[in-house]
């Protein structure tokens, strides 16, 4: 009997405060990446901080974050160098 096993796709997560553009960008991510991985996006540096939690209590690994660099509250640097705490050494591969 073949053993079945159950493939976890990487995230690729996306943080823009701009609403239309995030839903673009994740739009283009998952038309070009949707097959290898997962996309997940987010509107705020807290939100997607959020995410990045769940992400690791799930055990689903990080490919890669692409973040706004200006964004309201949270900039893109504050968010990444958080995320780091989250994933110090990426949760991919």
């Amino acid at each position: 009997m073949a053993e079945l096993t159950d493939t976890v796709r990487s995230v690729i997560l996306t943080v823009d405060d701009d609403p239309a553009v995030s839903r673009s960008v994740a739009r283009d991510l998952r038309r070009r990446y949707g097959d290898k991985y997962r996309v997940v996006r987010a509107e705020s540096g807290d939100s997607a901080l959020d995410a990045l939690r769940e992400l690791k209590l799930r055990g689903s690994p990080v490919a890669v974050i692409l973040a706004d660099y200006r964004m309201p509250q949270m900039d893109g640097i504050e968010f990444l160098e958080q995320a780091l705490d989250l994933f110090p050494r990426g949760g991919c591969c």
